[in-house]
């Protein structure tokens, strides 16, 4: 912000061109969007809901299937399943077969993510193409 000069009345400011578009941001917040706008705005979120809903399954799945695994991997390699009850070779067993299943849980995640994504769009795209058409016209 730079001073330019004194007038009668006080100071008169010069913003710069950064400060001049975070001004109109801020502005934009408390002023009545348009028809256009708010057609844009709609068209975006219905876009980014396309990709949250897949991110959020997909990461539950992810995040559970590497927790799985991780516990298969403690049965194995640690004394954990004494605190189950589980002893020797049976632990091994069923670490194993935890970590196996935590691992296929894991690797589900991508290919669960994409069927998500291509459902979604599948079925918001005549909304999305009819908001298109009309802020392209």
């Amino acid at each position: 912000m730079e001073n330019n000069h004194q007038g009668q009345n006080g100071f008169s400011y010069t913003y710069s061109a950064q400060e001049q578009a975070e001004l109109k941001k801020i502005r934009e917040k408390y002023t009545a969007p348009t028809e256009v706008e708010d057609k844009m705005a709609k068209l975006r979120r219905l876009d980014a809901s396309v990709t949250q809903t897949a991110q959020a399954v997909a990461l539950v799945f992810g995040v559970l299937g590497a927790l799985i695994l991780g516990l298969g991997m403690s049965l194995c390699m640690t004394e954990l399943g004494t605190s189950f009850g589980v002893q020797g070779n049976v632990a091994m067993i069923v670490g194993v077969i935890l970590g196996i299943a935590g691992g296929i849980l894991a690797s589900l995640a991508f290919p669960i993510y994409n069927v998500i994504v291509k459902r979604k769009r599948k079925k918001i795209a005549p909304e999305i193409i009819r908001l298109s058409d009309e802020l392209m016209k």
